[in-house]
């Protein structure tokens, strides 16, 4: 498949365009830039007045990156000094607002191997002088709404990103990056419980359901179980999993890719807890031959009396828990699990 560049390639090549321009008065079509394991990039850049940009090409990962066809726009101020790199966020460029990143409170999100290959670009060509690098991404504000920026404290626009300078179609690897990252920033602002949802509605309806208001909520996807490893190595005392049942079954089956293509065994789960409280074929018959976790909920709600629906749900609770022990080894990392059922409403299946 055909490889992009990523957005720290694509300021890299801008910033080094704006600098020929600059030295010479040259005004190239396509400039060489290198990643920090050498490759090079040759890539095409546009003008606009003294600036430089390109226009960024995700490769055959278009359809999975939000930033492809954005213009990158690189902006060079000489102080006239000797000195260092200085990097700005210009429009569509967003700032850190949370500590537990790569990049200090503050600062433009552009990520550390961006800043070096923008500055080894530049020292190419000015070797020694204080150069101020404006970074900017027309509309990049309204894209950033769409990515993980926000919830990683980073706002008012994008990230320039990229480890390799190469973006390939859909790159699990950047993605759990991210989760690691929001880890990271939440437990930097000190939090030690820790709530795992699996999507926007999940969160939405645990915000509700508890009245929660704090920064302490990370999606997961369909990564769940990476997110319990990390979480557990980086210290924190609670894991909270909460969500609709469909996604909490799987887990509570050992399943912690939740994907559809990966693991199902939501029904399964639900028949075999009705089998440990006693209940009769017919209804596990019944449950067993549903198709969708929504209507199976429903007759066992209809089904069961008060007590017995209780003790269902506080059985499937712990087995969510045993599993995520099991799986962390909590005679090593001493964390404690709870697991929330919620409905899209926000309303609990049963009690944490």
């Amino acid at each position: 498949m055909r490889e992009g560049v990523t957005t720290g390639t694509c300021a890299a090549a801008a910033s080094k365009a704006a600098a020929m321009f600059a030295k010479s008065g040259e005004i190239p079509a396509r400039v060489c830039v290198k990643n920090l394991e050498g490759r090079e990039f040759c890539i095409e850049v546009f003008r606009i007045g003294d600036s430089f940009g390109v226009v960024k090409d995700s490769g055959d990962n278009k359809t999975h990156d939000v930033t492809h066809g954005l213009k990158i726009i690189s902006t060079l101020t000489f102080t006239g000094k000797f000195g260092e790199i200085i990097f700005q966020a210009g429009e569509g460029v967003g700032i850190v607002t949370l500590p537990g990143l790569k990049i200090p409170v503050g600062e433009p999100a552009i990520n550390p191997v961006p800043r070096i290959m923008i500055a080894n670009s530049l020292r190419e060509i000015f070797p020694f002088e204080q150069i101020i690098v404006k970074i900017s991404i027309p509309n990049g504000s309204e894209i950033a709404k769409h990515t993980f920026n926000e919830r990683l404290g980073i706002i008012g626009g994008l990230s320039i990103l990229g480890t390799s300078g190469v973006v390939r179609a859909w790159d699990e690897k950047a993605y759990l990056e991210s989760l690691k990252l929001e880890l990271n920033m939440i437990h930097a602002l000190e939090y030690r419980e820790i709530f795992i949802t699996f999507g926007n509605l999940g969160e939405k309806s645990l915000r509700k359901a508890r009245n929660l208001q704090s920064r302490n909520i990370i999606q997961a996807g369909n990564y769940a179980g990476f997110v319990i490893d990390e979480a557990a190595k980086l210290g924190f005392a609670k894991i909270i999993l909460a969500g609709h049942p469909g996604k909490l079954l799987k887990i509570a089956a050992g399943n912690f890719n939740t994907h559809s293509k990966v693991s199902d065994s939501r029904i399964e789960v639900l028949c075999t807890h009705l089998a440990i409280l006693g209940e009769d074929y017919e209804l596990i018959r019944e449950i067993y031959d549903c198709n969708l976790t929504d209507e199976a909920l429903r007759i066992i709600m209809q089904k069961l009396n008060r007590e017995s629906y209780a003790k269902f749900w506080q059985n499937i609770s712990e087995a969510v828990c045993r599993k995520c022990r099991e799986r962390v080894n909590v005679n090593v990392n001493n964390v404690e699990f709870a697991a929330i059922f919620l409905n899209h409403e926000g309303k609990m299946f049963g009690n944490e």
